[in-house]
């Protein structure tokens, strides 16, 4: 028997194995390697969880890598903005780190768990 044989019809070439011919399938390669965080991996976390298809889709064609880098971007542009933006309306400032650095602390970290709330519930688990 052959090694690799090609079926015209189907446009694919088959391998053999053992007593049966495997199709030689690869996925399509990502056009660049981007950075995935914390927010990515948490978002991964849940598609792989709550929507197998839509994840089964992405890694099959080959859009999981990307898809899960605009994440991370969109997802930490926001925190960032909203922790900026909440710091400044709560008062928390450098003055207030220098002057007390247990409430500047305290408050900084309420304000981080908020803004990681809103994040997870705006981008990370839809």
């Amino acid at each position: 028997m052959e090694k690799y044989i090609y079926n015209e019809k189907k446009g694919l070439w088959y391998e053999l194995q053992g007593d049966y011919y495997i199709p030689c399938l690869e996925l399509p390669a990502e056009k660049e390697e981007r950075r995935i965080g914390v927010w990515g991996q948490r978002h991964l976390w849940y598609i792989r969880q709550y929507k197998k298809v839509f994840y089964t889709n992405l890694l099959t064609s080959g859009k999981l890598q990307s898809y899960l880098a605009d994440v991370e971007e969109q997802a930490q542009e926001l925190f960032d903005r909203l922790m900026k933006q909440r710091a400044e309306r709560e008062g928390i400032t450098e003055k207030l780190k220098a002057d007390n650095q247990m409430e500047w602390v305290g408050k900084m970290n309420a304000l981080w768990s908020a803004v990681t709330e809103t994040v997870d519930a705006e981008i990370i688990f839809v």
